[in-house]
């Protein structure tokens, strides 16, 4: 066989597993998913038990498939939304968790620049301050979603960092559950954000943004942060149109 034929057999091969690689980065054999996943895990350095345990048992949920597909809360005008969840019973807890954890949200506006009315009014409005976490598997609802062919550049990245989550002794794959799209925690945040931008509030040496207010509050904050929040600037401002604008 020639140079030329053997490379050109040899660029075939790496074609079809490049083709192979590409058809598994979602959809098809769960199995399969999962190698795939492992795979990708170890070459960024996660140990192979680690990757084996963080998805030992993993399922595709189909809640979290129809959850997917309907998101009702998108056809709401702000009005609707505003006047749903804006509660006198949240704004009274704000108060109370404002006065609670006062050393908490100052460090928060100190280090990341971001006052304690706007990390609070995330908090109520995710989880009513923790208390409403959501009920579905972490784990499961992300390896559904990664599978999926919807969205897989989503949330399989979400899905890698779970099991560096697991490596951290962060998360505990079999119990940890939160919301349908794989948020975890008093603020909600997916896995990635967690690991780019947790700040362990309590000096546990780990970030726990699900029981743990200073970590959610702090990580909330640093997050915030990244998305270029600027203090002193109003957060809605209405304009009115022109009536002859195209």
């Amino acid at each position: 066989m020639s140079i030329v034929h053997r490379m050109a057999v040899s660029a075939f091969a790496l074609a079809c597993l490049s083709s192979t690689a590409m058809a598994q980065t979602c959809g098809g054999d769960l199995g399969g998913f999962l190698d795939g996943v492992k795979a990708e895990a170890a070459a960024k350095g996660v140990p192979a038990e680690v990757a084996d345990r963080a998805l030992a048992g993993a399922k595709i949920n189909q809640k979290v498939l129809s959850r997917d597909r309907a998101q009702g809360v998108f056809k709401q005008t702000f009005l609707e939304f505003s006047q749903r969840t804006v509660s006198q019973a949240r704004l009274d807890i704000g108060r109370q968790k404002l006065k609670q954890y006062a050393d908490t949200f100052a460090r928060a506006e100190s280090e990341f620049g971001v006052p304690a009315g706007i990390i609070a009014a995330f908090w109520a409005m995710e989880t009513d301050f923790g208390a409403v976490q959501g009920d579905f598997n972490t784990r499961n609802a992300l390896v559904t979603l990664a599978h999926d062919c919807r969205r897989p550049e989503l949330f399989r990245p979400q899905l890698l960092a779970l099991i560096e989550m697991v490596q951290h002794g962060d998360l505990d794959p079999a119990t940890n559950t939160g919301a349908w799209a794989g948020e975890v925690g008093q603020v909600q945040m997916l896995p990635e954000d967690i690991i780019r931008y947790g700040v362990d509030g309590d000096g546990d040496g780990h970030v726990n943004v699900k029981q743990s207010s200073p970590d959610a509050i702090l990580t909330a904050a640093k997050f915030i942060q990244s998305l270029g929040f600027r203090p002193g600037e109003p957060w809605i401002q209405e304009v009115t149109l022109p009536a002859d604008l195209p």
